[in-house]
């Protein structure tokens, strides 16, 4: 063991209950758990743990919804020195397989109704140790019964750590190739913490209340930690699914101040009528993360919600920690302030961005590149994957695969992914100008632009939109929309009317699904 350089993350539990025993911790439904409880709990899920020969080092799986289950499983594995190995609870058994022969777990936390992937998962081998919220089987624990049976162990037992130790596999989200882990670490993760604090929702107290919205084995889980060292409750919604009348009911109940979400969910909650009929004025802090707003969205929220919207850009290789536009710098006006429509924002506090060329050389300001980044909150890389990391630390800089121009002021305008821009008769058409330009249609709730292959252009658009109920909307309607309003290369070629776009389960628009369902449908240009 090097030097004393980082502090077990999972102290941060165990200071808050020190501080704050009797105060409300966690919501989930009818049930509240007071930090000296949730704490309590934690430390007899580290006994269990322990008593099952799990250690520092050792990764622990997680398959389970939002939940008490998966809110203590987190920091147990982070007050043993484990790695705490989440995955989205929508996968199938077959996908959280693939993830665990990547991590190799030596124990698995399973949600009901998910005994076949605890299946999926034993059959690689990995995982011998199984607990089981609410239907164990035999070979399996159950969970309430394991934490009853438990004695908990001494005051200070958190395994000290290195800045360096790994305390998080973060699955990536591509839809391309098998995910990759993450190295989250305890000392990256600290400054993450710190970040969000300053940086996301400044002032949060003992006092504040936080609604969890999205999935806790990804960006909202990161999002809690900050919750929790500070002492705000978190307030989980009773389902899994997104219940928009009820999360506007316990926005008012509980005061709620701060929510972190993404695009399609913010849409959906100010979509809902229930906006108006709730009282939502305790609202500071709304986060939308994870894949870029657009301006006509971002408009509609802030006129139902108010000066209340945080934008960050970031991945979970960054932990969410790129850029942050603030509630005051979110603007009705096309004019704000002079930072640009459609703008992530900044650097966040103590990192650095660069737009960079295919030479890894700096583009001065308004040209497009690949937005690339450096700082404290980058993460230690893929997990046994050299290759990959060889690929995204070229030159110094952690490359995202983005693209993006930054100002002269230093306010970063997302353009899409690389992998999503294509070329159509020799220009490059950025997918995200075009859909900008199809939303401002009355008649359009959503849409999404791809590239497919042309035997004269290369390739050229298609564009996949989703009318508002009740409206009527054809393809030449939607060409003549855009005739005036973006470049004629830009323009797509095709039009196709959807009832849904397909979403992954972290409420994206993956454009390979697009693709494919598109090809599915048979629509091509040769």
């Amino acid at each position: 063991m090097g030097p004393a350089t980082a502090m077990n993350l999972g102290r941060l539990l165990t200071q808050t209950a020190r501080r704050l025993p009797d105060h409300l911790a966690l919501v989930w439904g009818e049930r509240r758990w007071s930090w000296a409880e949730l704490d309590r709990r934690v430390d007899r899920l580290v006994a269990v743990l322990a008593g099952a020969g799990i250690g520092k080092g050792d990764r622990v799986m997680v398959h389970a919804r939002n939940s008490n289950a998966m809110f203590e499983s987190m920091w147990a594995t982070f007050k043993l020195g484990a790695v705490w190995v989440p995955t989205n609870f929508r996968l199938t058994p077959a996908e959280v397989a693939g993830l665990a022969e990547t991590a190799r777990p030596r124990a698995l936390l399973r949600d009901r109704g998910f005994a076949a992937h605890a299946d999926a998962v034993r059959a690689t081998g990995h995982a011998p140790f199984v607990l089981a919220v609410g239907d164990a089987r035999e070979g399996e624990q159950d969970y309430e019964a394991a934490l009853a049976a438990a004695a908990p162990p001494p005051p200070d037992h958190e395994a000290p750590v290195a800045y360096d130790d790994p305390i998080w596999f973060f699955f990536t989200s591509g839809t391309t190739g098998r995910p990759k882990a993450a190295v989250l670490t305890h000392g990256q993760l600290a400054f993450c913490v710190n970040n969000q604090l300053a940086d996301l929702y400044p002032g949060t107290t003992e006092a504040s209340a936080s609604l969890v919205v999205a999935p806790l084995s990804h960006g909202a889980g990161i999002h809690q930690l900050g919750q929790v060292a500070r002492g705000a409750r978190s307030v989980l919604l009773p389902t899994e699914r997104l219940d928009a009348e009820e999360a506007w009911r316990l926005v008012e109940e509980h005061r709620i101040d701060n929510i972190f979400t993404v695009p399609t969910i913010l849409k959906a909650l100010v979509e809902h009528p229930a906006v108006d009929r709730t009282d939502h004025s305790s609202l500071r802090h709304v986060i939308y993360a994870g894949a870029p707003m657009y301006r006509a969205d971002q408009i509609l929220a802030l006129q139902k919600l108010g000066p209340c919207l945080v934008q960050y850009f970031g991945l979970g290789e960054v932990t969410g920690n790129i850029t942050v536009l603030r509630p005051d710098q979110h603007s009705l006006a096309e004019d704000a302030g002079g930072i640009p429509i459609g703008s992530c924002g900044s650097a966040r506090t103590g990192m650095e961005i660069a737009i960079l060329d295919d030479a890894g050389q700096r583009l001065p300001p308004g040209e497009t590149g690949e937005i690339c980044v450096r700082g404290a909150a980058v993460f230690a890389g893929y997990f046994e994957n050299p290759e990959a990391n060889e690929k995204a630390f070229r030159g110094g800089w952690f490359h995202t695969g983005d693209l993006g121009t930054l100002d002269a002021r230093g306010f970063l305008s997302i353009t899409g992914r690389a992998s999503d821009m294509y070329i159509s008769g020799g220009s490059n058409v950025y997918p995200r100008e075009v859909e900008e330009a199809i939303l401002t249609h009355p008649a359009v709730l959503e849409c999404a632009v791809v590239g497919l292959p042309h035997p004269r252009w290369g390739e050229a658009g298609v564009a996949a939109v989703v009318p508002r109920d009740g409206a009527t909307l054809d393809e030449a309607a939607v060409l003549r929309h855009l005739a005036d309003r973006i470049a004629r290369y830009k323009q797509p070629l095709r039009v196709v009317l959807w009832e849904a776009l397909p979403k992954s389960g972290y409420g994206k628009i993956p454009k390979a699904l697009v693709q494919q369902r598109l090809r599915d449908d048979g629509v091509s240009f040769t």
